[in-house]
This record gives structure tokens, sequence and C-alpha cells, in this order.
């Protein structure tokens, strides 16, 4: 059999190199005899390693790939689709669209392609950023619900003290009194703001959603009038949808406001630049259920992106990467995206960052 010289490879399989997919060649006993890159990448491990191996002997569950790759070598079917998930010792299951076919010589193998399955991939992660968002808002509600009714005792508390206070040394003391005063009020508007989502109406009516990014255009625009371009890359074809506007303009502001924040050096140089895009989605899944049409909206910007120690957690209450930051705006914008049965996603690395907004359309 002629080798490839680079790779050590079969010549006349190096075509499959080219392959997205993962393709997997078992001789006869059930062992890999080739693997494609993309089947390396998958498996995290190189031909080499793997030739000779029993492709059965890489998974904790190999029972239903066996069985299919037995009845794959009899002949009992010219091929088989189906969805695996293949659990590994120490690594995240391998989730995948399995396509087996016999080759053609009886007991000469089986042909394997495995593709991952981003769907399933992509609604385990809506699942899991659901079921940790109803957490952190009932953990919300409850803690703000704590701190609010001992932060009156202790306004209370002040207010009564420094009116006992003697005339001689009031001037003195009422510095004091007035400290408590204070930091017990900016507790307090904190502890609103933790609650505001779970208080505010959710006012239904038609809304459009390039009314939302112009409105919240012009606000970021009075607030930073140089250095930012804010470009708009619309699709018009985009319909009314029901939904609460001020909520979602609340939403897209959170989300612009941190990115002209982030922006701040850019906006120094001049060159700092947020884009609003709308797409219209086709046959789009959102926390389970299947919806033929969805807006498909972007804040982009071009700043230095979320640092990586945070980028998991940027929708948490109380995470912020800016000094200073009350980490309740993403917490916001995601509480009123679900409210609307819709998904919030962020990818950012150095030089750009995109929030994607993804709501049902009628």
């Amino acid at each position: 059999m002629t080798l490839d010289n680079h790779s050590s490879r079969p010549a006349h399989l190096a075509g499959l190199d080219l392959l997205a997919s993962a393709v997997i060649l078992l001789d006869g006993d059930g062992r890999i005899s080739y693997a494609n890159a993309a089947a390396e990448n998958l498996l995290e491990s190189s031909l080499k390693a793997l030739s000779r191996q029993k492709l059965t002997a890489l998974f904790l569950n190999p029972e239903e790939l066996a069985g299919i790759c037995a009845q794959a070598l009899e002949h009992k079917f010219s091929d088989l689709r189906q969805d695996l998930s293949l659990e590994r010792l120490g690594r995240e299951p391998l989730r995948v669209h399995s396509i087996v076919s016999a080759l053609d010589a009886p007991r000469d193998g089986v042909l394997i392609e495995l593709r991952e399955n981003v769907q399933q991939l992509k609604l385990d992660r809506e699942e899991r950023i659901l079921d940790q968002s109803q957490v952190n808002k009932e953990l919300i509600r409850n803690l703000a619900h704590e701190i609010k009714n001992p932060l009156g005792g202790i306004r209370g508390a002040a207010q009564l003290l420094e009116l006992e206070l003697p005339a001689l040394h009031l001037s003195e003391l009422r510095e004091y009194t007035q400290v408590i005063i204070k930091e017990a009020d900016r507790l307090q508007t904190l502890v609103d703001r933790l609650l505001a989502p779970h208080r505010r109406p959710h006012i239904v009516g038609d809304v459009n959603i390039h009314e939302v990014c112009e409105r919240v255009r012009s606000l970021i625009l009075a607030e930073f009038p140089s250095g930012l371009t804010i470009a708009r890359d619309y699709d018009a074809s985009i319909p009314e949808f029901r939904g609460d506007k001020e909520q979602l303009i609340q939403t897209v502001l959170n989300i612009a406001h941190n990115a002209a924040q982030a922006l701040a050096e850019r906006i120094e140089a001049g060159d700092a630049e947020l884009i609003f895009k709308t797409r219209v989605a086709r046959q789009v899944t959102l926390a389970k259920v299947r919806y033929g049409l969805a807006l498909d909206l972007h804040i982009i910007d071009n700043g230095p992106g979320i640092a990586p120690q945070i980028r998991d957690r940027i929708f948490y209450p109380l995470v912020s990467g800016r000094e200073g930051g009350s980490g309740l705006g993403l917490t916001l914008a995601q509480t009123f995206v679900q409210q609307h049965l819709g998904v919030i996603e962020c990818e950012s690395r150095p030089g750009y960052t995109d929030f994607r907004i993804v709501l049902p359309l009628p």
C-alpha cells in the first residue's frame, strides 16, 4: 500500500483529510485501521496512537456503537444513521451523529462517519444557562429581601440618633450619622436594582427592533459624542413582534453602554466602533421550542474583549469586568431577553466582542 510521505497515511485515502466530519475505518475485528484528520481532532489522539486499537475501547459506554458495527459487518443494512452520546474517561461526552456503513466484501470492515451534534450541544448549553439563571434569580430575590428589611431599621436608627445629638457636638458627630444614612441609601438603591426585573410589569405591545436600536444609538452618541462610530446593518424585512419595548431598549442599552465604556482607549484614539446588525434566522430552536423565524440581533464592538477569567460568568449577578461596575447590567439584559422567550450569547476575543440576541418572530 502506497503511503503519503507527509502523514504516513494511505495515499488513496488522503482526500478524506479534507473532510470536516470524522471518518474512521475499522477492520473485521473492530480495530481502527484508518482515521482522518477530523477524527484525530474529535478523538484527541493521533492515527499512530489509534491504529489497531478497538474503537469500543475508547469509550465507557460502547455497547450501542459496538452493536451497530456488528450488524454492519453482517450486512444487515447498507448504512445506519443514529445520534450517539459516547462517554469518555475524564473528558466531556461526545455527542455525535453517526453514519455506519459496511465495506463491500464480507468481513472487510466498517466505515464510520461521526459529526458533532452541534444542535444538541447548543440545546444543552441553553438549558444550563436557563437553569443557572433561575437559580440566580431566586438567590437574588431572597438575598435582596433579607437585606432590605434591616436597611430600613439602620437608616431610621441613624436619623433618630442624629435628632438626639447634643447641640454642642452636633456638627462634629452629624458627619458620622450622615455616613450611615448615605450608605444605607446606596445599598437600598442596589437592592432596588436587584429586584427591578421581578417588579417591573411586562407591558406587551408591537415592537419594531430598529426603533429600539435607533433609540439606544441616540442615547449612546449623546454620552459619547466624539471618537465613537455606531454603524447600522439592518435587515428591513424583519417584521414587528409582540414584546415589551422598554425592556428591550434597556437590554440593548445595557450591552451597548458596557461596550462603549470598554472602548475608552479606542474612543480616545478616535477609532472606536459599535455595530448594530439585524438579520432573520430560520428554523431556530430556543429553550427546546422550534420557531420558523427568529430575530438575530448582534451588538458588536472592536474593544479589548472580555477577560477570559470572567467570560463564562458575565451574566452572573455582581460579576463585572470594569472597576466600579455593579455587575447587574448583563444580568438584567439576560432576564429581559428570557422574558421574551429568547436567548442571549456572547463571543469575545481581543478586538472583537459580539453579543447576540435571538428572539422568536411571528
